[in-house]
């Protein structure tokens, strides 16, 4: 089984360890890499560079449109 416990506080976290240490519970600790402004630039980055790989699923919607209304009259065509 795996417990995740998240915190900044030092405190609490040495008493996490001691715990685990008097159950005889392995720790494991990872430092979590700052997801700050970085990781924000980069995904902005992503988003604005990105490129579709084929063609859309959507396809040309002023066609979508036309085919669709095309039976009707609008107000100002007369």
């Amino acid at each position: 089984m795996e417990l995740i416990i998240k915190t900044n506080n030092e405190n609490s976290i040495a008493k996490f360890i001691a715990l685990a240490k008097k159950l005889n519970v392995k720790v494991v600790q990872k430092e979590i890499p700052d997801q700050g402004e970085t990781n924000k630039e980069e995904l902005k980055k992503s988003i604005l560079n990105f490129k579709a790989s084929g063609p859309s699923s959507f396809g040309d919607a002023a066609e979508w449109q036309r085919e669709t209304r095309k039976d009707r009259d609008l107000p100002f065509t007369e």
